[in-house]
């Protein structure tokens, strides 16, 4: 089985079980709603059987929302918008690590090691923006390990954007325009390497 069947086997078989925790999520909140609605009781075989296997889950979500000062009914829907963005996160990861090991092999092949390290490089660094552009939207703290090595990718091209770009309110444009400068570079460097 070549590189290639594999990566479209495994990507699929992520998309498959993306879609599987989505119908759960999604039966899960269904459920929950229609208890608070009144539609379906709250003892009923459906019901008891739903909260005995997703209250595990549920729990630390409603702990999460009410710290935040939110409604813990609401922490199905909660637990569903989780499933979604971790979810797409988890298949491009999954498509961007097989398209990285695919590019190293037809570089292997062709002998251009030079410009396929270049391109990863771009592609890592990308990621990193990206990767620090969702954690800020979930308060996740910049002193843990991983958080660490993604500020150290990052800063680099941030920090100086930060002091020319002033905030507008909430609003943080400098990963977007560090990603924007980034994927000029690239194309710059990539067309002087590859004529």
């Amino acid at each position: 089985m070549s590189l290639l069947e594999i990566a479209g086997w495994s990507v699929q078989v992520v998309r498959w079980g993306v879609g599987a925790c989505f119908v759960v999520g999604a039966s899960v909140a269904a459920t929950h709603w229609a208890v608070r609605a009144g539609h379906i009781t709250p003892f009923g075989a459906w019901a008891r059987f739903v909260r005995g296997w997703s209250d595990p889950l549920l729990n630390p979500v409603e702990h999460r929302v009410v710290r935040a000062g939110g409604n813990p009914q609401s922490a199905p829907l909660w637990l569903l918008g989780a499933v979604v963005v971790l979810g797409l996160i988890l298949i491009q990861a999954v498509s961007w690590l097989f398209g990285v090991a695919l590019r190293i092999q037809y570089a292997l092949q062709v002998g251009l090691i030079l410009p396929m390290l270049v391109s990863t490089t771009f592609s890592v660094l990308q990621a990193a923006l990206l990767i620090r552009i969702l954690t800020s939207w979930f308060s996740v703290s910049p002193y843990s390990w991983w958080m660490r090595i993604v500020r150290a990718l990052t800063d680099w091209i941030l920090e100086p954007i930060q002091r020319i770009l002033p905030r507008t309110g909430m609003i943080d444009f400098s990963p977007l325009v560090a990603w924007l400068l980034l994927g000029v570079a690239e194309r710059v460097v990539m067309g002087w390497l590859v004529p």
